[in-house]
């Protein structure tokens, strides 16, 4: 059982920044982060996330759910590559799974999709909304921020991870900034340097390699899930990304334009693998343009 925090001792951590198990029914103070937010336990170990409110404590537009990156056997939570579009209205919790060290696929989806349920169910604690909601992430967190957004109600990916079973998963955009979306062509298409990263990662992620296992490295890539009811997509991929190839973007932008979804890819001209261009002020304002034109109806004004 989860325990409750008082709204002083609450505010007494975080301003430490001491790490600890902050409960459903602990409000987050206007315009701060809230830290280690226990949302499920699996094997006896807590996975965690950061919530961060609308700067100036305004209502938020909706809620973005963040997933890191790190080649799915590293990275963390703490450092949100999306965080800007706090100041712009939006919510953001960024989420923790289980790296491909631990556990392989489809634990990373299982873990993401309870963090989802568990801010769902407990979003009136929280001070966020029920919807709409964003999944978004970079690199391999973009992978699985579009295989999370992509599978809505497929019970194969859906899991039993956390207490919050009967809650909905869905999310009605997704952002995925120079992500993996077919596992089954990626080492076809990747330079040498993208090969010496991405063969060792498939290994630990799908306990094989692709042509080992078909079967596996369909279910694991979201191309292969998009139908007419996906929500929108935006893609941000860089032209000079020697890591991701450019491609695995453009396959799911054409999957998705066969069936008429809406979906804008936006090629960041002399990007590589990540860094400040997909996150400075031009590319947090096309982000924010694209889910309040597609979400909010009408468009809320920015203030």
């Amino acid at each position: 059982m989860q325990r409750s925090l008082s709204s002083g001792l609450l505010t007494v951590l975080l301003a430490l920044g001491c790490a600890g198990e902050a409960s459903a029914g602990a409000a987050s103070p206007a315009g701060k982060a809230l830290r280690d937010v226990s949302f499920a336990t699996v094997d006896g170990t807590p996975l965690l996330l950061d919530v961060y409110p609308p700067d100036g404590g305004a209502k938020p537009l909706g809620l973005i759910v963040w997933v890191h990156g790190g080649a799915w056997r590293a990275g963390s939570r703490a450092a949100p590559g999306l965080a800007g579009l706090t100041a712009r209205g939006w919510a953001l919790a960024s989420v923790d799974y289980r790296l491909s060290t631990v556990a392989r696929f489809p634990a990373q989806i299982f873990d993401i999709k309870a963090a989802v349920r568990f801010l769902r169910a407990h979003a009136a604690e929280y001070g966020l909304p029920q919807a709409p909601y964003v999944i978004a992430g970079s690199s391999a967190g973009g992978h699985l921020a579009a295989l999370v957004g992509l599978s809505n109600g497929e019970p194969e990916l859906e899991g039993s991870v956390g207490a919050e079973r009967k809650v909905s998963s869905a999310v009605q955009a997704v952002v995925s900034l120079y992500g993996a979306s077919n596992l089954t062509s990626i080492l076809a298409q990747s330079s040498p340097h993208g090969l010496s990263v991405r063969v060792p990662a498939l290994e630990l992620l799908l306990g094989g390699q692709p042509e080992a296992l078909p079967e596996l490295a369909r279910l694991a890539s979201p191309v292969f899930h998009v139908d007419a009811s996906d929500p929108p997509l935006l893609l941000l991929h860089g032209d000079q990304d020697d890591q991701m190839p450019i491609e695995q973007s453009r396959e799911l932008h054409a999957a998705y334009g066969k069936l008429g979804l809406p979906v804008q890819l936006t090629v960041v001209a002399g990007a590589g693998h990540g860094g400040a261009a997909f996150t400075d002020a031009p590319h947090l304002e096309l982000i924010d343009r694209f889910l309040r034109e597609r979400l909010l109806s009408p468009p809320v004004a920015k203030q």
